[in-house]
């Protein structure tokens, strides 16, 4: 027998088999995260929803095919007031961060243009991740220049630290970059792959050790070699390769091979003291904004599925049931470690902050992993073909989650346990 809801105590009590409700179908679904967001900020998270939403989804089809930077998108962000989300508020932005006493809310911003499309989300990651590292290393002129040029002009941050060393089989270009101190700054050569927003952004900070190729990742020695360099792309030494990104996914990321040739980087534009980053381990700040882009896509999976099953009228087979019933609790399990590790962030906890956002990357890979796996299953094989958004989905999602390895990840957890040392940026091994 099936029932209204009705208030507890209402009436006499009721018989174990008259406990069934069926939900009224008027009543819009309450967003797991915003339960867990301040109240102040639940109008801001609404409106880049429904941004991304209106404006956003409905462009990722067309710059996946063409694999090409979301320009209308990030002016969209911008009239939106959205690019300087990681700028301080004294300074005329939304005051998001992990030093800032808000980190959930840009994770849950992320998350929901990574619900519209996961290449986008990855270019606002390399923006945002850019103004809290200005926000934190660098001087006060440093932040008048170049807030303002992002609040008043939409310019586009990103930072490159991609140097690998060891070449895949059939891979013709070296990557590496050298540094020469020279009067009034550096003269910087070389390539750095796994460019994001390569020929959209105007500013790049660029990871460069001094002491030879590698960047922050694959370098080794002494962590004082590395330094950062804000770099200004519109300088005719740098030069895009466009021939080697040709990826499964994540295509509209435009992570071009890019090239220096004696390009000058002025002592004004180097951030912070050198080996900063890695002395304070700024990269710990970032690796639960990967999950939240994970999260993001594995949501709009979610969005198809509960869309595509009511469609077909598959809801009464309890197969489909239980996929319905794991994606939503992944779903959920991953907004409440979120927030989790980012009440650690916002009660000064940074070092605990920092172990746990590995244990969040992890689990929100293999939750959101998971999640569109439930959503094929369920919704079959024409959620693979276009113009579903899945088919994309699964692309964009399939070659993300390798920006680490996962391994590593895991097993730098484990070390943590155990009291070994580890490293807690890069996952060395």
């Amino acid at each position: 027998m099936t029932i209204e809801p009705r208030e507890p105590g209402a009436g006499g009590r009721e018989s174990e088999s008259s406990t069934t409700t069926t939900p009224d179908p008027r009543l819009p679904t309450p967003e797991f995260s915003d339960f867990y967001l301040p109240e102040n900020r639940l109008a801001l998270v609404a409106g880049v929803r429904a941004l991304a939403r209106e404006k956003l989804a409905p462009r990722a089809a067309h710059y996946d095919e063409t694999a090409t930077f979301p320009y209308a998108n990030f002016r969209d962000l911008f009239d939106a007031g959205l690019l300087g989300a990681a700028i301080p508020r004294d300074a005329g932005g939304l005051g998001l961060g992990p030093y800032r006493g808000d980190i959930f809310t840009l994770w849950m911003l992320t998350k929901e243009i990574a619900r519209a499309d996961l290449s986008l989300a990855r270019c606002w990651e390399g923006h945002v991740n850019s103004l809290v590292l200005i926000d934190g290393m660098g001087t006060d002129e440093q932040k008048r220049r170049w807030f303002d040029g992002v609040l008043t002009r939409g310019e586009t941050w990103v930072a490159w630290s991609g140097e690998p060393q060891a070449r895949a089989p059939g891979e013709k270009t070296r990557f590496g970059t050298y540094a020469e101190r020279v009067d009034g700054g550096w003269r910087l050569d070389g390539t750095k792959a796994f460019a994001t927003s390569a020929g959209g952004a105007r500013w790049a900070i660029l990871l460069v050790n001094t002491a030879g190729p590698g960047g922050a990742r694959h370098a080794s020695g002494d962590v004082d070699h590395l330094l950062l360099m804000a770099c200004d792309l519109t300088d005719p030494s740098v030069s895009i390769d466009g021939s080697w990104w040709d990826p499964i996914g994540m295509r509209a990321t435009v992570s071009h091979a890019v090239r220096f040739e004696n390009t000058f980087i002025p002592d004004a534009n180097l951030l912070g003291y050198p080996g900063q980053y890695l002395l304070e381990s700024w990269q710990t700040c970032f690796a639960p904004q990967y999950g939240a882009s994970f999260l993001g896509a594995a949501t709009a999976a979610y969005d198809y599925a509960i869309e595509s099953i009511r469609a077909q009228k598959k809801g009464d087979d309890p197969y489909v049931q239980h996929h319905v019933a794991k994606m939503s609790m992944n779903l959920e399990t991953g907004n409440l470690w979120l927030r989790h590790v980012a009440t650690l962030w916002e009660s000064g906890r940074s070092a605990e902050a920092q172990v746990a956002g590995n244990r969040v990357r992890h689990l929100l890979e293999h939750l959101s992993v998971e999640t569109v796996d439930h959503c094929i299953r369920s919704c079959g094989a024409r959620s693979l073909i276009k113009p579903s958004p899945v088919e994309r989905i699964w692309r964009d999602l399939s070659l993300y989650v390798r920006h680490d390895n996962d391994d590593h990840v895991l097993a730098t957890i484990g070390k943590a346990i155990l009291g070994k040392s580890y490293d807690v940026s890069f996952y060395k091994p």
